[in-house]
């Protein structure tokens, strides 16, 4: 074989070593910086639902579950309770929530998937307290006609055990009920509707 055969195999191979090495070398570093655009785990979690397990959730109970960094209220009501949310009249501003958010699979009486399980987030709607769950029927502070909901404290507004709010409060809008579905009997994901918003 000729010098010039060989010198032109010889560069031949030696380009696409070269290009081979440049390729690798800008995969090296493009994947960190790729990486670097997609969001952090902890703004992941942030925005992530969650699961709550109420397989212990009793009556009249309360628990409180962390989704969006805001608290969610998971109540277990009575058949009592559930009467008197059907009963209520005029005291509540916005009684078949048509003004307020809420999924698709909530918009019935006790806005709620299941009648005896009510979520909420724990947020009011005036100026972002957060209520304190007030089951007592008629305390003083409160008045005869109170039959159990949530008082917040900073103005004075008061919501129903579905999270309805009462007429004459500073609260515009009812509680907000976030998505949710139920993955078996006892445990709810928050956060996600199964698609069926």
């Amino acid at each position: 074989m000729s010098e010039q055969v060989v010198n032109k195999r010889r560069r031949l191979f030696l380009t696409a070593a070269a290009t081979a090495v440049t390729g690798v070398g800008a995969a090296f570093v493009a994947v960190p910086f790729v990486a670097s655009m997609s969001p952090s785990a902890r703004a992941k979690a942030a925005g992530a639902p969650v699961e709550a397990d109420i397989s212990k959730l009793e009556v009249g109970q309360l628990i409180r579950v962390e989704w969006r960094g805001k608290p969610v209220w998971i109540l277990k009501r009575s058949e009592e309770t559930l009467t008197n949310i059907a009963n209520a009249g005029d005291e509540l501003r916005d009684i078949d929530s048509n003004e307020s958010e809420q999924p698709e699979s909530c918009k019935n009486t006790g806005r709620s998937i299941k009648p005896e399980v009510f979520l909420a987030v724990g947020i009011c709607t005036h100026l972002g307290c957060s209520p304190t769950f007030r089951p007592d029927v008629a305390p003083d502070d409160l008045g005869p006609d109170w039959t159990g909901g949530f008082f917040c404290p900073c103005h004075g507004s008061k919501f129903d055990l579905s999270g309805r709010v009462f007429a004459g409060v500073p609260a515009p809008l009812n509680l907000v009920v976030p998505p949710h579905q139920y993955l078996t009997d006892s445990r709810i994901l928050i956060g996600s509707d199964g698609g069926q918003a």
